[in-house]
């Protein structure tokens, strides 16, 4: 599973440095039978990045590694510094937030969608969705913004 993984990464990302840290559960500790694999990246920025999968009964080990690593790809390739998973975690922050926030990202997820529009019916926050235009740019780069509300919490 990690070692096709690593192949197919290194096929893009020649220069890079490789942990691999495997862990096994113990039979009395683990529920059923399974395995998964999660792959772990940080930028020179300091940018974590991740991709993930979880195999079961009937599926080769190398699909569930071929997964996880064209997941940690997709999300490297559009040159943000938010995931997929990490996007619509942030709108309700950005919304509440004082002043101007932004994040780049790759497309908009349908749960990111929907959290804007969400935070913007709640809080009259308002946001754009741009492609991101400079040089580290793709096709797939956005940049989120929000003018937010600057809410305050009293107590402090």
């Amino acid at each position: 599973m990690s070692t096709i993984a690593v192949r197919l990464i290194r096929k893009e990302i020649k220069d890079l440095y490789i942990n691999i840290q495997s862990l096994q559960e113990k039979k009395d500790e683990a529920f059923g039978n399974g395995s998964g694999i999660i792959i772990i990246a940080e930028s020179s920025t300091g940018c974590i990045f991740a991709g993930s999968a979880l195999g079961k009964k009937g599926v080769y080990v190398d699909k569930v590694g071929i997964e996880a690593a064209e997941m940690l790809l997709r999300n490297i390739r559009h040159n943000g510094c938010v995931d997929e998973f990490l996007q619509d975690q942030l709108i309700i922050f950005m919304a509440l937030a004082n002043g101007t926030s932004r994040i780049r990202t790759g497309p908009l997820t349908l749960h990111t969608q929907t959290a804007i529009h969400v935070a913007e019916q709640l809080t009259k926050a308002k946001f754009t969705v741009t492609k991101a235009e400079d040089d580290n740019a793709n096709s797939d780069t956005y940049i989120i913004e929000c003018q937010g509300i600057g809410m305050a919490n009293p107590n402090f």
